[in-house]
């Protein structure tokens, strides 16, 4: 029993002793990291080696996958006394080994311009045969708040409740607003109910007293931005004198309309009276008495023409001296007045009945007539 428990503890010393000897990751800072976005970050790996570690230095960084379907990242390597710092497309011109020559015992490496899919769980891993040795840290790129936007939701009236946001639209949770008043004596309202997440100040029968500059500021743990709110609560209007004014305002554009209505009406009445009475006057005008007395000339003319018998040459002559009324006038002749009646052309000179049987003329009886045209 004795000898056992020697030979155990013996066995034990070698073991420690050995594993005291291999190689090992000395790093002793943080394992988990907060950056800003754009910033640079240096992932600590230093590690030391023992005489028995004889075999090559290997050493990769890469990204472990959050989700067990997917592959590991390698993002950098170094082996056979070579660095391989293009092994990851996403990181590639921002990752390189934090010293020249690794094989001294430094691993750590240097992520430049980070960005926010950056951040993730990296692991170096460094491999001497027989020792290898593993370091795990965790790094979260943060976004710095964008500055934010501040405004007051709904009308600014005395005794109404008015809500002041705050609302940034970039930064990395949590996000956490705080307001605070900068004019007069810089305390907020009493009724005041502020939320840091969401951003809100909810002014509870806001008065006149609540007037002023509020500042709002937006920060997370990389970084902080504001923005500045001027506040006025301004008394509520007067609706009486408004309804009232509203009222007048259309009863006086009914006026002018029914006024524009009536100067329509009375001038288009005028138009049709001054119409009617040109009309009566040209039907009380008599017709002119030569259109009668040429009519009635025509009718006796028509009636007797076919009873008259022939005539002696000696009563040819007073035939050329009457007028022709067996002749149709003209329109102008019809119309014209009997004061402007044509006079008969004036015969020239007499002929003798002889000398117009000679021609071949024929002797017709002219009734006498008077001046209305009717026969005697």
């Amino acid at each position: 029993m004795d000898f056992s428990i020697s030979h155990l503890c013996s066995v034990l010393i070698i073991l420690i002793a050995g594993v005291a000897h291999c190689l090992e990751i000395t790093s002793q800072g943080p394992t988990s990291i907060e950056k800003a976005s754009s910033e640079s970050v240096k992932l600590d790996c230093q590690f030391s080696l023992a005489p028995e570690d004889s075999g090559p230095l290997d050493i990769e960084w890469s990204l472990l996958a959050s989700d067990n379907q997917k592959e590991d990242k390698v993002v950098i390597l170094y082996s056979g006394d070579r660095a391989y710092e293009d092994y990851y497309p996403a990181v590639k011109g921002r990752a390189h080994f934090n010293s020249a020559d690794p094989k001294n015992g430094d691993a750590s490496i240097n992520l430049t311009g980070l960005k926010s899919s950056d951040t993730g769980t990296y692991q170096c891993k460094v491999k001497k045969a027989p020792g290898i040795r593993s370091r795990k840290m965790l790094l979260t790129v943060m976004v710095r708040p964008s500055k934010p936007r501040c405004s007051a939701d709904g009308p600014t009236l005395e005794g109404t409740d008015v809500v002041l946001r705050c609302t940034s639209s970039e930064g990395t949770n949590p996000l956490q607003y705080t307001w605070e008043k900068t004019s007069d004596n810089k305390l907020l309202p009493a009724s005041a109910v502020l939320d840091p997440v969401g951003g809100t100040m909810n002014v509870r029968n806001a008065s006149t007293s609540s007037s002023g500059t509020y500042r709002c500021t937006a920060k997370n743990h990389v970084g902080m931005e504001e923005c500045i709110l001027q506040l006025g609560i301004t008394p509520p209007p007067n609706t009486a004198g408004i309804i009232a004014g509203a009222i007048i305002a259309v009863l006086l554009a009914l006026i002018i309309i029914a006024i524009i209505l009536f100067c329509c009406c009375r001038a288009r009445n005028r138009k049709k009276y001054e119409k009617e009475i040109s009309y009566e006057i040209r039907e009380d005008v008599p017709p002119p008495k030569s259109r009668v007395s040429t009519a009635r000339s025509f009718t006796s003319v028509g009636s007797q023409r076919s009873s008259l018998g022939s005539m002696s040459p000696s009563n040819l002559h007073e035939y050329a001296l009457k007028p022709q009324y067996d002749k149709i006038p003209s329109v102008e002749e019809y119309e014209r007045p009997p004061s402007h009646a044509p006079l008969p052309p004036p015969v020239a000179s007499k002929m003798a009945g002889p000398n117009l049987s000679r021609m071949g003329a024929i002797a017709v009886m002219i009734p006498a007539q008077n001046r209305d045209g009717s026969i005697v």
